[in-house]
């Protein structure tokens, strides 16, 4: 199994080693976002029956923006507001660890089955945000998981707002 796969299928077994190794990894950037993009496509084919091809490349595209909007506010929030005294990091580290936590999303896919798509989707975005919560502690060096989950919550709370802004603002879907 390549480098990449196998970074993958750790980073869905919520495998602390891997977020910790991509966080010091700077190389590691492309994989990253190359995660965040596999598990988009994965959840615009998983959706195509109700969203279209179009879903598709427009997903890809605000899931890369959200990616790294969180990211950047993760950072911004944990080293800033949220911090311990140990906590050191930078928007790279948090690029890294926060794209792998993209890898559960791949599951998205199987949305495609007719029935499985809410349940597939509910799965997948509890799964991914667990990852998250671990990308976010390892990558801000947190010994408390509630910490990262206040984190998580608070920049998943505003990139939401931002994104909102800005979707009204380019007369683009309401919801998300």
């Amino acid at each position: 199994m390549n480098i990449f796969t196998d970074r993958m299928m750790r980073a869905a077994k919520l495998d602390v080693h891997l977020y910790e190794e991509v966080e010091a990894d700077k190389d590691s950037l492309k994989q990253a976002m190359g995660v965040v993009v596999l598990s988009s496509v994965a959840a615009g084919v998983g959706s195509v029956g109700s969203v279209g091809l179009g879903g598709i490349l427009i997903g890809t595209l605000a899931s890369l923006a959200g990616w790294y909007i969180w990211a950047w506010l993760t950072y911004f929030i944990g080293t800033k507001f949220l911090a311990e005294p140990q906590t050191e990091a930078d928007l790279g580290q948090l690029l890294r660890t926060t794209g792998f936590s993209s890898s559960p999303g791949l599951i998205r896919i199987l949305g495609i089955i007719p029935g499985l798509g809410t349940i597939v989707f509910a799965l997948a975005s509890i799964w991914m945000l667990v990852a998250m919560v671990i990308a976010v502690r390892q990558a801000l060096d947190y010994t408390s998981t509630f910490r990262a989950v206040g984190v998580c919550a608070i920049g998943w709370i505003i990139q939401t707002l931002i994104l909102l802004l800005l979707f009204s603002l380019l007369g683009g879907p309401q919801a998300l």
